[in-house]
């Protein structure tokens, strides 16, 4: 059973809640595997508090948006990848900002980025996909940073499920920056499609806009049927990871998800 922290406060959240659990392979096949969500914002903050944060959240896919995307990208993007005890999975200008880390437990089955139609006077979005295998469990890997733009947002929304079904795989995972709430209409479509797993199993913060001032949730991590959701939210508390290293890496909080993933496919 995992072990239970005393109840403190992070800012002005009383947090009180239980460890999750660590990464590993049932002997049915079955994988348990922690997922992180987090907007890092080009890189442009303190990257060292960036690359303690993920390190502390001991993750199996790094799940990233608004990577760097100009001069030396990927330079940049390695080097924080290299400081959080990742590798580099696919993405990043090639997506748009939407790249995907993973750690070397993850065997990787095929990457690909896509670009998303530009609207003219609008920033390119993308998505960063991937299968990969943990022990005898397959997974669909999405990335995403949906638009600022009400209509936009809509039909990226739609894209981003018809991409996931293209993956061909039974059990997927989708992280991002929605840029919408969650009675948003976007937000409410992916939601009733996939489990919103902060919502299926919460667990630490909700609120992941600002670090400064939480009062908002619009990044979220959501999850196919059939994967269970051990618990999912802001780690606050997680051992670790310090309110001042998560006011400094970037303008976000990231989500942190725990999940069951069946073997199989």
């Amino acid at each position: 059973m995992s072990a239970v922290l005393a109840p403190r406060f992070v800012g002005r959240t009383l947090i009180h809640m239980e460890l999750l659990p660590n990464s590993r392979t049932e002997p049915d096949g079955s994988a348990v595997i922690r997922v992180l969500s987090y907007n890092i914002r080009s890189m442009r903050d303190d990257t060292a508090a960036l690359a303690r944060v993920i390190t502390a959240c001991a993750p199996d896919l790094v799940l990233v948006q608004e990577a760097p995307r100009f001069f030396r990208w990927r330079k940049k993007l390695a080097r924080l990848a290299a400081a959080s005890g990742q590798v580099i999975l696919t993405g990043g200008a090639t997506a748009a900002g939407p790249a995907i880390l993973c750690s070397l437990r993850a065997t990787v089955e095929r990457t690909e980025d896509v670009l998303l139609p530009l609207t003219p006077g609008l920033h390119r979005r993308g998505l960063a996909t991937a299968v990969v295998r943990f022990g005898g469990a397959r997974l669909g890997v999405v990335s995403c940073h949906l638009s600022l733009q009400q209509a936009e947002r809509r039909e990226q929304g739609g894209m981003l499920l018809d991409r996931l079904a293209a993956l061909g795989a039974e059990h997927a995972v989708v992280g991002g920056d929605l840029n919408e709430r969650p009675d948003g209409h976007t937000f409410r479509r992916l939601a009733g499609t996939l489990q919103d797993c902060r919502t299926t199993a919460p667990w630490g913060g909700e609120f992941t806009s600002t670090p400064a001032d939480p009062h908002q949730r619009i990044d979220a991590i959501f999850a196919t049927e059939g994967i269970e959701v051990l618990g999912c939210g802001v780690p606050l508390g997680q051992p670790g990871v310090h309110e001042a290293d998560l006011r400094a890496a970037t303008d976000h909080l990231p989500v942190l998800a725990a999940l069951r993933v069946p073997a199989g496919d």
